[in-house]
């Protein structure tokens, strides 16, 4: 049986909003687009969402809106994708890494050892779609020893007046936080739109605006959606109509708006993801019945009273497993055509990072969670005899291995 690990749900659905777009003559950003920001604007409860291309190049707009520069830090967890990092870079300032939990997300311990007065941003991310701790990180940027190291050197900094924080939830679309959708916890949240992703426009991103109410979200989306598009004062559907060729470009702006085309995709799976996510709920719930049974198997939070999981990896770890012997066990499943991942090599680890100075000794419970663990697939097209047989195969790999 060839399991993949992660293919794109694509229905009859998806096929006709994608040829509806094509056909309308306009598959650059338009009504498609705004579509979508509804969509997830409804579903996340976000005051405003703005589609973009990636959620780096997202990441990398905001940064670079809160007027980050070269000296400034930003917190993020060293257990991440590279982006998460590479953003911060891109924007011009450091990032500043810190540990992780047993639950694979940021430790709030950390982040409060590691505030300094350049500290201007801190990136949470919700590993496997399993949601921070929100409600501390926010407390810890309100509190007053905090605030008192703040130190603002833009405009929007010093109108926030305080760290902003930013929420990677590159995984966590339909994840819970205390009985409401991922997307209103903080200052910014950035989901991933892109192929493998619970929904997906193929590339792309959508940010999720909850600034406070010195902020006026509406206005900051028509700013930061100008900006997608090279600060230029109208967009190319707006200057297709008759007479309206005349533009302006009021800034340094990025060009990364999202397109129709890709965001018929999307549109097509948001309007069904209820089901869709329920489906992934059903995956990671025979997943968890069928591990539970096994010591060696740490199996990844899904509920709690405060959080629910958008299931969007199911993260198993070996217990006591070295890194070579995950590696083997990953190796005789890959045999047994099923195909998994590892999620994620930290940051440390990685040779850009390294040069940069970063060591993964530093960082000891990244490292930890790292050797030991393996994504297994979990998507709706899955089936129960699929997943009996990826379990079996995980099973027979382990006791093959032998680990005491």
């Amino acid at each position: 049986m060839k399991i993949p690990f992660s293919p794109p749900f694509i229905d009859e659905d998806v096929i006709n909003e994608v040829v509806d777009a094509l056909k309308s003559g306009w598959i650059t950003t338009g009504p498609k687009v705004k579509a979508l920001e509804d969509e997830i604007a409804k579903f996340s409860g976000a005051k405003s969402v703005l589609c973009v291309n990636s959620w780096t190049s997202g990441a990398i707009m905001m940064l670079t809106w809160l007027g980050v520069k070269e000296g400034d830090e930003v917190i993020i967890p060293a257990y991440t994708y590279a982006a998460t990092a590479l953003a911060v870079i891109h924007a011009g300032a450091k990032p500043v890494m810190v540990d992780i939990n047993d639950d694979f997300n940021i430790s709030i311990a950390e982040i409060a050892k590691s505030i300094t007065s350049k500290t201007k941003a801190i990136i949470p991310v919700d590993i496997a779609g399993w949601p921070c701790d929100y409600k501390q990180i926010m407390d810890l940027v309100s509190s007053e020893d905090i605030l008192e190291k703040f130190t603002p050197t833009s405009y929007a900094q010093k109108k926030l007046g305080r760290i902003l924080v930013l929420n990677d939830a590159a995984h966590s679309l339909g994840a819970r936080y205390f009985d409401k959708n991922i997307g209103t916890e903080c200052d910014v949240t950035i989901f991933s739109l892109h192929a493998v992703k619970n929904v997906t426009t193929a590339e792309g991103g959508a940010i999720c605006l909850n600034m406070p109410a010195v902020f006026d979200n509406a206005e900051l989306y028509s700013e930061l959606r100008r900006m997608t598009l090279n600060c230029q004062t109208k967009d190319a559907f707006s200057k297709s109509k008759a007479g309206g060729w005349r533009y302006d470009i009021v800034g340094l702006g990025m060009k990364i708006n999202l397109a129709d085309v890709n965001a018929a995709i999307g549109l097509a799976q948001i309007r069904k993801y209820d089901t869709l996510l329920s489906q992934r709920k059903e995956v990671a719930a025979r997943y968890c019945k069928a591990f539970s049974k096994y010591d060696w198997a740490v199996i990844p939070p899904q509920i709690s009273d405060a959080k629910e999981s958008s299931c969007h990896i199911f993260p198993l770890r070996i217990k006591h497993a070295t890194e070579e012997q995950r590696d083997n066990i990953v190796q005789r499943i890959s045999e047994a055509d099923v195909a998994v991942n590892v999620h994620f090599i930290p940051l440390p680890m990685l040779s850009y990072f390294k040069e940069l100075g970063y060591e993964i000794k530093d960082f000891p419970q990244s490292f930890k969670n790292y050797s030991a663990e393996i994504s297994l697939p979990i998507y709706p097209q899955l089936t129960n005899e699929q997943i009996d047989y990826i379990v079996s195969t995980v099973v027979n790999a382990y006791n093959s291995e032998k680990i005491i």
